[in-house]
């Protein structure tokens, strides 16, 4: 079993999931809605054979019987599909499986299931996913990690997910967190692959220390309709408010 990656990207295609492997993202999450069983086969099939080239690991987005099928390395499953404990009696002890959260209560609940990882979100709003839960901001992080550690919780490595940026790296991998899931702000960048090293080098700083947004400089201003510039203790960040992961 592969080793929970602290860059999750999340995409719809191979084709991305290359181009940001060349970036040396080693973590891909293929998530297709509204598609045949066929269709989703055909694009994991792709995708697998792109990340084994990569040596990443694949996990599919909602579909156990998929993951097995094409020989994934795991799957993921949201709060309304199978449950964890159905999923690991079907694909066994080697495959990783990661789980959503929303809540304190839900990573208390998951933690005592047979679960490699836990997706919290959404960090903000997010275009990306339909029925979102409530977003939980920094704080919401903060909160959670800090209650966790305070009842000594034993609990699998927390992704954070939902409309994360560069900027918000450093503050939201203080609260204590494994690591971060990206779609939009990597699959949308005008070079996906410099993009997804970008986001390696701020998640590798091995001097990142516990502090809050309000700790950062930071400024925002519109360039152009729907599309703002973010400058974050002097890291320049072009992104379109539409489409944010």
């Amino acid at each position: 079993m592969k080793s929970i990656s602290k860059l999750h990207f999340i995409t719809t295609n191979a084709a991305a999931a290359e181009l940001a492997c060349k970036g040396g993202v080693n973590w891909v999450q293929l998530r297709l809605k509204n598609v045949t069983y066929e269709q989703y086969k055909q694009e994991a099939l792709k995708a697998k054979e792109v990340c084994t080239r990569y040596n990443a690991a694949l996990i599919i987005n909602d579909n156990v019987q998929l993951a097995a099928d094409v020989g994934a390395d795991g799957v993921h499953i949201g709060s309304t599909d199978m449950t964890p404990t159905e999923a690991r009696a079907l694909l066994g002890e080697n495959f990783i499986i990661g789980c959503t959260a929303n809540t304190l209560d839900d990573v208390v609940r998951l933690s005592a299931l047979p679960v490699n990882y836990i997706g919290l979100g959404p960090f903000r709003y997010t275009t990306t996913k339909q029925n979102l839960s409530p977003v939980l901001g920094w704080e919401g992080y903060d909160s959670i990690m800090k209650q966790l550690t305070n009842t000594h919780t034993q609990h699998p490595p927390i992704v954070g997910i939902g409309g994360i940026i560069l900027h918000d790296v450093p503050s939201l991998m203080g609260t204590g967190i494994h690591g971060i899931a990206i779609s939009g702000a990597i699959s949308n960048a005008s070079d996906v692959s410099g993009k997804a090293t970008d986001f390696i080098n701020i998640i590798e700083n091995k001097n990142i220390e516990r502090s809050s947004p309000s700790g950062t400089t930071r400024s925002a201003s519109v360039i152009s309709e729907g599309v703002i510039e973010v400058v974050a203790n002097g890291i320049v960040e072009i992104i379109s408010s539409a489409s944010i992961d």
